[in-house]
């Protein structure tokens, strides 16, 4: 499928919809098991462009991963800490050069088909890590925390991306960079901080969090190992404003899952690691609540009634608070034992707001995508670092609603949407998920709209258009 045209309902919708696993939490529970000590049961796996590349990258590492897409099930077999080894001995090295030249070495594309540009890294182990920002992010600081010298390459989409606050943190503990490429970017060679065989430089890592905080979660979940391996706790100062926010609560969570409790110490804007041990265990992932609210914004626009099944109140996800804001737009909210269901007002006639989405920011299209049918205008602040992310999603979505005739006024780090009336459009997704899905939304009211370039909704949710097409169909 590449182009999706959006059939128009003129009717509410009315559906009980199952959503996949949260691909953050599918990443951070693979990465923490590889981690751990003993083999991970993990249920309700996210199979996805973004979730296979990040396995595919821990088995190019010598991890033993084993999967059954159709039960969305995987496991893994732990290596009880960093890749490293004794003093960088290689005899009590965790994963030995010969596991680490693998297949992924002799492979010249990527999974569509892009060529790969591991020449630079020629002599080093290779991973690939796609267009996933969580692989890419937790990927370098695993390999820049080892004892040894790698090569991390990425798609074109993924080299655009910033990076930078994490190379200099991994830096400042003692990794070295090398970029053939762009400085401060993906491609990268790296030599892990225990290389020479000794510890890291400082027992506290400075982190900017403003740009991503998946800079923050994947220091926040490499730091018990690497106090473990010193024998010192270790801490992590947060200079940038989300130091608490919800992802990096959801990486807290899931740490705490797997045996490891964290300590943020507020007065300093600080978390404080003590040495401990990842244990393996049975781990089920919660269903992906950023898949969820597409779903949920239907039944707000079209005045229905939509349940997602095991999306509850106790979700450790931030996109939650999707559903506040839908209920201050108009909606009904209602916890059932199956999940959460929302109910659209009547007609689908919402009100407009303005919400800072700052801590949950892929929620950004959503809510664009609905806003212009409010009765007044929908103001979405705080959201400046998605600009860096697939996409520059601020202006991608001005672009968008401008092209359907909707009058909207961007902001360095934010936006302005105006009710109007969409017209038909062919919607550019500039091979963004999220835009993808989101502009859906608006065609269920307005007549000819067209997502052009649908399959790159496979990056985390492969089946949502037909599972679209089976809420609009009954």
């Amino acid at each position: 499928m590449a182009d999706y045209k959006v059939k128009m309902t003129g009717s509410p919708i009315k559906a009980v919809i199952e959503v996949p696993g949260s691909k953050s939490i599918t990443n951070r529970a693979l990465l923490i098991s590889a981690l751990s000590s003993g083999r991970s049961f993990l249920k309700r796996v996210l199979f996805s462009d973004d979730s296979r590349v990040f396995m595919r990258a821990l088995q190019d590492l010598g991890f033993c991963l084993i999967s059954d897409e159709i039960k969305h099930e995987t496991v893994v077999d732990g290596a009880g800490g960093l890749l490293c080894g004794s003093c960088g001995s290689e005899e009590s090295s965790i994963f030995k050069q010969v596991s680490l030249q693998n297949n992924r070495s002799e492979r010249t594309t990527d999974d569509n088909g892009e060529p790969l540009t591991h020449l630079p890294g020629a002599g080093y182990p290779g991973v690939y890590a796609g267009s996933a920002g969580t692989a890419a992010r937790f990927l370098t600081a695993l390999l820049a925390l080892s004892d040894g010298e790698y090569f991390i390459d990425a798609s074109e989409q993924m080299k655009k991306r910033p990076m930078l606050p994490l190379f200099k943190a991994l830096t400042e503990l003692g990794a070295v960079f090398d970029f053939p490429e762009k400085e401060g970017f993906l491609p990268v060679k790296v030599k892990g901080a225990f290389a020479d065989g000794e510890d890291i430089k400082r027992d506290t890592a400075i982190v900017d969090s403003d740009e991503s905080t998946q800079f923050l979660s994947a220091l926040l979940m490499m730091s018990p190992v690497i106090a473990k391996r010193t024998g010192r706790p270790f801490r992590i100062k947060v200079t940038g404003s989300r130091a608490e926010g919800a992802y990096v609560s959801m990486t807290r969570k899931v740490m705490r899952d797997f045996g490891v409790g964290t300590e943020f110490v507020t007065g300093k804007n600080e978390f404080l690691i003590m040495p401990s041990e990842y244990s393996a265990c049975r781990y089920e992932v919660e269903p992906d609540v950023s898949a969820a609210c597409y779903f949920y914004a239907a039944a707000a626009i079209t005045g229905g009634e939509v349940v997602v099944k095991g999306v509850h109140s106790d979700s450790c996800q931030g996109d939650l608070r999707f559903l506040d804001i839908l209920v201050r737009m108009g909606c009904t909210r209602e916890e059932k034992p199956e999940g959460i269901m929302i109910r659209g007002p009547e007609g689908g006639k919402l009100h407009g707001i303005t919400a800072d989405m700052k801590d949950f920011s892929d929620q950004t299209m959503t809510l664009a995508a609905i806003a212009p049918f409010c009765d007044s205008p929908v103001e979405i602040t705080g959201i400046g670092h998605i600009r860096g992310q697939e996409s520059d999603r601020i202006s991608a979505v001005a672009n968008e609603l401008n092209r359907m005739g909707v009058q909207v006024d961007e902001g360095n780090s934010g936006l302005k949407i105006y009710p109007g009336t969409p017209v038909p459009a062919h919607i550019e997704t500039y091979n963004d998920h999220r835009i993808a899905m989101a502009f859906a939304l608006t065609g269920l009211r307005s007549s000819g709209i067209v997502i052009k370039d649908a399959e790159c909704c496979k990056k985390t949710f492969e089946d949502f258009f037909v599972i679209f097409d089976n809420m609009i169909n009954g």
